[in-house]
């Protein structure tokens, strides 16, 4: 069946460029570039002309001969730069040479060039893999971007506005611009309230003022210095009926396809490996040949056994570490320096490390983003369904309850009766909020205004026919699974110089998860219930019935002994930590959580991570090389 895929070539790669008036256009794309050596170490490429510089860095996965960078059509009249692989691209190839289109080469980069030249802004529309790339007809002037369905493939850029119309340089990774020549680099403040809240940035802007990311199943044309950006691609469920069992088929049928298409390189390919059922059910369906874990000390925050429990059952090699104390606060600085942005999510370090323990022996991973978002994996969906007997009290009742309670302080269930005395539109932010808009107000000393239901606004408005499980996966979809699940995955990859695949934030894995009724993805009883159907005929162990655990980390114990803690206090009582943070309230969310008064660890990361990063970025600390 996949035969086809045997020629495949394909090259992983980060890429930068900008368009503009600059002069040495040659040194500064170089220097783009070289920021991000990281995710191509195996080579570079360049095009510059009098509106142009474009770079490319390689890490060779297949073709790995051919296959450079920046690549032309045979007339020369357009030029490409491409991160990613297209799992259609021979379906489309076939397409294009019907209608005479000749071929140098047998890479889907060059069919994206004979793509855009047929099918122009409509070719993202037509695509299915993961990818951000740039198009620059060298003829007409006119530069062409886009990033894939769901923005696995990251795609940044910085605008600014001249007499000659707009500017802008743009690549895989923010770094790159500290040494684009035009970028000023400032704080965008207005996010750092709504950070608190999501646990990342939730818009298109990022903490840098001026920098934005290229939207998922978006594209960008440039044209006589003016830009425009265009949606090919927004998410929507629609839901059928389906026998349970033939559901249960389907979702096996549509994961194998992806599987398969995920595993195509020249090179070993490995997988990540936790105890849970998205990894051990890639695992089983992938049968490679190495898996890699990470754990820790403690044996709540260890899966390693349940790993090497499965591959011993499948004849499979597990690599393995346990990540210590001292280890994984000394990469701290490394982890935020790669992120570009703070994150929230101290699991990403463990992916740090288990992407180099992975780097030592393969170039390329699977990787189970997605399961959670696409068929309904999170414990928080469960409240619709295990409290339908309390919303049934009219909203007004409810919605009184809410404003009583909100007035008292924190204790076991006065959360619950006010989210539930909410409407999810007001309330709902995604499934890692951390600090409501109320307590923003006392943790920040900058000026806080961007309301929290203005941004996820839209994502409630594509749904706002579906139920509430739907509306809940619409946002965790175009903001948890984007700005946190997808991003670090990319780039604790790239830090190690590997590629992370995801066979479940897949175009058509989607198309079958957005039909699947509410019923079979949450119950009383547990959440993915069809996925998790498929997965226990694969699976040879009961992972299938693990909850979600993801990366854990001791991160909560650890900040209650002396020396994370006292590097905590001390990053917090910084002179310059006043512009931004109350000092006095955020160094009691860390005593009282020191003192098991409260379990405020997310709220005292968050901050943390936040401090650490401007200290690298603003503040010029340096990032140890030896992690």
């Amino acid at each position: 069946m996949y035969d086809w895929l045997k020629s495949y070539k394909q090259i992983m790669c980060g890429i930068v460029g900008f368009y503009g008036e600059q002069k040495n256009k040659e040194e500064i794309i170089k220097r783009m570039a070289d920021r991000i050596k990281h995710r191509g170490p195996d080579g570079e490429g360049y095009y510059t002309d009098d509106k142009i510089a474009l770079g490319h860095r390689r890490l060779s996965i297949i073709d790995l001969e051919g296959g450079v960078q920046p690549m032309y059509t045979k007339d020369k009249s357009k030029v490409i730069v491409f991160n990613g692989e297209i799992y259609n691209y021979m379906a489309l190839k076939e397409e294009l040479k019907e209608k005479n289109y000749e071929f140098q080469t047998s890479s889907d980069t060059e069919v994206l060039l004979y793509g855009y030249e047929e099918w122009k802004e409509e070719l993202p529309k037509k695509l299915r893999g993961m990818f951000s790339f740039a198009i620059w007809d060298i003829e007409n002037k006119n530069l062409f971007c886009a990033r894939d369905h769901f923005g696995i493939k990251p795609f940044y850029y910085y605008k600014k506005e001249t007499e000659n119309g707009v500017e802008i340089a743009f690549g895989s990774e923010i770094k790159s611009f500290l040494e684009y020549p035009d970028f000023e680099k400032k704080l965008n403040k207005k996010l750092i309230g709504p950070y608190l809240s999501f646990s990342f940035t939730p818009t298109n802007e990022t903490l840098f003022e001026g920098v934005y990311r290229l939207l998922p199943g978006t594209s960008l044309n440039i044209k006589d210095g003016k830009m425009d950006i265009k949606r090919y691609y927004d998410i929507n469920f629609d839901e059928k009926e389906y026998k349970f069992e033939d559901l249960v088929e389907e979702i096996n049928k549509t994961m194998k396809d992806s599987v398969e298409h995920h595993k195509i390189a020249d090179v070993e390919v490995g997988s990540f490996l936790s105890s849970g059922i998205d990894s051990s059910y890639l695992v089983t369906l992938a049968k490679p040949d190495k898996t890699y874990t990470v754990g820790y000390a403690e044996d709540k925050y260890n899966e390693i056994d349940y790993a090497k429990d499965l591959t011993s059952k499948l004849g499979i090699t597990n690599v393995s570490k346990k990540i210590t104390k001292e280890e994984w606060l000394k990469a701290i600085p490394k982890f935020l320096y790669h992120m570009d942005e703070p994150s929230s999510d101290p699991s990403a370090i463990s992916l740090y490390f288990v992407s180099k323990i992975a780097s030592k022996d393969v170039k390329v991973v699977l990787s189970g983003e997605g399961a959670d978002e696409f068929f309904g994996g999170y414990n928080y969906y469960r409240e619709e369904v295990d409290m339908k007997l309390y919303n049934k009290l009219p909203y007004f009742i409810r919605h009184f309850f809410a404003m009583c309670f909100e007035l008292f302080p924190e204790f076991k269930g006065r959360n619950f009766i006010v989210r539930r005395g909410k409407k999810l539109e007001d309330e709902y932010v995604g499934v890692n909020k951390i600090f409501s808009e109320k307590e923003r107000k006392k943790v920040l000393t900058c000026e806080d205004t961007l309301k929290n239901k203005d941004i996820t606004k839209p994502f409630f408005d594509i749904t706002k026919e579906n139920s509430n499980i739907v509306k809940m996966q619409a946002v965790d979809i175009r903001n948890w699974l984007l700005n946190d699940i997808l991003l670090k995955c990319d780039r604790m990859t790239m830090a190690n110089s590997i590629e992370g695949r995801t066979p479940f934030t897949d175009r058509e894995v989607f198309n079958l998860a957005r039909t699947i009724p509410v019923e079979y993805k949450v119950t009383k009883d547990n959440t993915k219930v069809a996925l998790r159907e498929a997965a226990k005929r694969e699976i040879p162990t009961e992972a299938y019935k693990k909850k979600k655990l993801g990366f854990p980390v001791p991160i909560r114990e650890w900040m209650k002994e002396d020396e994370f803690y006292n590097e905590i206090k001390n990053t917090f009582e910084q002179e310059f930590v006043s512009e931004f943070f109350n000092q006095k309230y955020i160094l009691k969310l860390l005593e009282d959580h020191k003192n098991n008064k409260k379990d405020n660890y997310k709220k005292v990361w968050i901050i943390y991570s936040f401090i650490k990063w401007y200290e690298i970025f603003f503040l010029g600390k340096a990032v140890p090389e030896n992690v």
